[in-house]
């Protein structure tokens, strides 16, 4: 992000601290809550959000080195990840050509070849089909024609993205549109991925993108845990086509005020969280990522799962590094919330967790797992989308008119 824009979105923060304003979308819009319940309209959703069309995977940390594989079970075709030895990523149906079984069992790892458990035949990381156990009496067989399926693969700004289909297309460039060039800059490939979180919860996926779609809670739901490190109800917010970026104050930002502004950086008082259409978050903190992918259940609307992934910069692992050699303090989980430790400590991979496992799952997805019950008694007309929160407009009406849908009406009272 050119630090022209990083001034400008800190300033912008600034005033909403001190003058208790904050992002006005200049109107209210209502939602019928059919669209968390509807089986037709679930079904809909994963043919055309999921199973055809390109998926996130994760960042270029989650295959660090030749010989890296990831396997991906999340949008409805098994997927096989790798890396090969000159360092190209690939993809591939996750089964073999015999059977059709199940290649790989492990979520990760490192294998330059994989047998099939069912009957041993043998394939490379580059998919190729190499063996055949006791071919003489199997039957001639081209091992050139019977490589695994491929899956269309681009690696591109340290992201990682599959189509879900073999004759699918992926153009990233699309995907991010005026959002690329920003994201190019964040220099994603130091990021070293260090775990992932899997929420698995009664609610319409819709419902959890919608806990990242407004701070208006923290000082409510959130009075014991985030708002003790974040304001709430102050939110600079931009949209870019389907996409949108949504930032706000850690209370570190009170630090800026005795910095000169040609030293500020965004992610010393802010956090900048990226939604790309259809369902990924990517939270972009202090040398940290966390990047969010909601998925749907294909055949029951009210169930999502969403996987979590970890990363954090290698600058930020060689200083935690450094101050274990100094025997400095590093934030541990029951501190993750404590002000005067998060200012002073490095972050810590429990403790992020913690954030996520704490926070997100036992409180917003709690919250969401009570409207999805609300909804599905049928009591519930509509849910109100209020002025202070734009992300949640922008998220409706860009799923709604992929889908050809009309706009959500303006709530009229």
């Amino acid at each position: 992000m050119e630090h022209a824009k990083q001034l400008e979105i800190l300033d912008d923060l600034f005033r909403m601290i001190d003058h208790h304003e904050n992002v006005d979308a200049g109107l209210l819009r209502q939602n019928p809550t059919d669209v968390y319940v509807n089986l037709r309209l679930a079904g809909s959703e994963w043919d055309t959000f999921f199973r055809n069309y390109p998926q996130m995977i994760g960042l270029s940390g989650e295959l660090p080195e030749p010989g890296s594989f990831l396997t991906v079970d999340d949008f409805g075709v098994p997927v096989l990840a790798t890396r090969d030895r000159d360092g190209k990523f690939h993809a591939f149906v996750n089964a073999c050509r015999h059977r059709g079984s199940r290649l790989v069992q492990e979520k990760r790892g490192k294998a330059r070849n994989f047998a099939c458990p069912f009957h041993f035949w043998g394939y490379n990381n580059k998919g190729e089909l190499t063996s055949i156990p006791e071919d003489q009496h199997f039957g001639h067989i081209d091992k050139s024609c019977h490589g695994l399926i491929r899956l269309p693969a681009i690696e591109k700004h340290n992201m990682l993205w599959v189509h879900p289909q073999p004759d699918g297309q992926i153009d990233v460039s699309e995907l991010l549109g005026d959002l690329e060039p920003e994201l190019a800059e964040w220099k994603f490939e130091s990021m070293v991925f260090m775990d992932e979180t899997t929420i698995d919860k009664r609610l319409n996926w819709k419902l959890a993108n919608d806990t990242f779609g407004e701070t208006y809670h923290f000082s409510r739901l959130h009075k014991r845990t985030l708002n003790n490190i974040f304001y709430g109800d102050a939110l600079h917010y931009e949209t870019f086509g389907r996409n949108h970026r949504f930032t706000f104050p850690s209370r570190r930002i009170d630090l800026l005020r005795d910095v000169p502004r040609d030293e500020w950086h965004i992610a010393q008082g802010a956090i900048v969280l990226y939604y790309l259409f259809p369902n990924i978050q990517l939270i972009l903190g202090r040398g940290t990522v966390n990047l969010v992918k909601i998925y749907p259940d294909g055949t029951n609307p009210s169930r999502s799962i969403s996987k979590v992934g970890h990363y954090f910069s290698r600058r930020l692992l060689e200083a935690k590094q450094e101050a274990a050699a100094e025997g400095k303090e590093q934030l541990r989980p029951e501190d993750a919330y404590n002000l005067d430790k998060v200012l002073t400590a490095l972050p810590d991979i429990k403790a992020t967790s913690e954030i996520f496992d704490s926070t997100i799952e036992e409180e917003d997805y709690a919250m969401g797992e009570g409207t999805q019950r609300a909804v599905e008694s049928g009591a519930l007309p509509y849910l109100i989308f209020g002025r202070n929160e734009p992300a949640l407009h922008h998220f409706h009406n860009t799923y709604r008119a992929a889908l050809g849908q009309p706009p959500l009406e303006e709530y009229q009272g």
